[in-house]
């Protein structure tokens, strides 16, 4: 697959699961949940236990049809070590060009994190791929539709607050897709190995972008 229809899968798809330091014991049947709910895109977080492991582990087992990245990259010498694990993407909460052109030189998604329109016009011109708005509830709808206007043509996806509630507001706003951490990934249900209820979730959240996508 090459990295443009990684791409199309990713915004397609409209999903980014943003799995953070899972039980490791469990991990697989989180990840299999998500994915049983319509989830194509699993964020591995570098702060997770064997996160390095678990990438190349996953992405064997779903092959093409799931891109599985990493999450809270800092710098460009952990996006490194990911991009050797096999990282479809590069996912951070901040914006450093280092990670950016180290993720273009392998030829990977590249997702920082931004909050201003200098940000996002500066990540995009260094050859971000989608720029990730970061505090997604903070900031709001609203502000992905207000700049989308000037910055036409800029892919941008919130994350960080994100809900059933609001899911369907950023997408009529413009956003190509999302990233859902705890609102997706129910702590008391993983707790209580109810994996039912985040497969139940995520379909759930796939519904909401697609009626909003109308």
């Amino acid at each position: 697959m090459t990295k443009q229809e990684q791409l199309d899968q990713l915004m397609n798809s409209g999903i980014v699961a943003v799995v953070r330091r899972p039980p490791r014991d469990k991990v697989q049947l989180i990840t299999d949940a998500l994915v049983a709910g319509g989830v194509q895109a699993l964020e591995i977080t570098v702060d997770s236990e064997g996160a390095f492991e678990l990438i190349p582990r996953l992405k064997e087992k779903y092959g093409s049809r799931v891109l599985v990245g990493a999450g809270t990259v800092m710098n460009a010498t952990v996006a490194e070590q990911a991009l050797q694990a096999g990282a479809d993407f590069i996912f951070s909460p901040i914006l450093d060009e280092a990670t950016i052109r180290i993720t273009q030189q392998y030829g990977r998604i590249s997702i920082p994190g931004v909050m201003t329109p200098t940000e996002i016009a500066k990540g995009y011109e260094w050859g971000a791929n989608v720029l990730k708005i970061f505090p997604g509830a903070m900031l709001g709808a609203n502000y992905i539709k207000e700049i989308s206007a000037p910055l036409q043509g800029i892919p941008m996806m919130p994350t960080g607050g994100v809900t059933l509630h609001n899911v369907g507001e950023f997408i009529r706003a413009g956003a190509v897709a999302v990233g859902l951490g705890s609102s997706l990934l129910d702590k008391k249900a993983i707790a209580e190995e109810r994996y039912e209820d985040i497969t139940e979730l995520a379909q759930k959240f796939k519904a909401a972008i697609i009626s909003a996508r109308g």
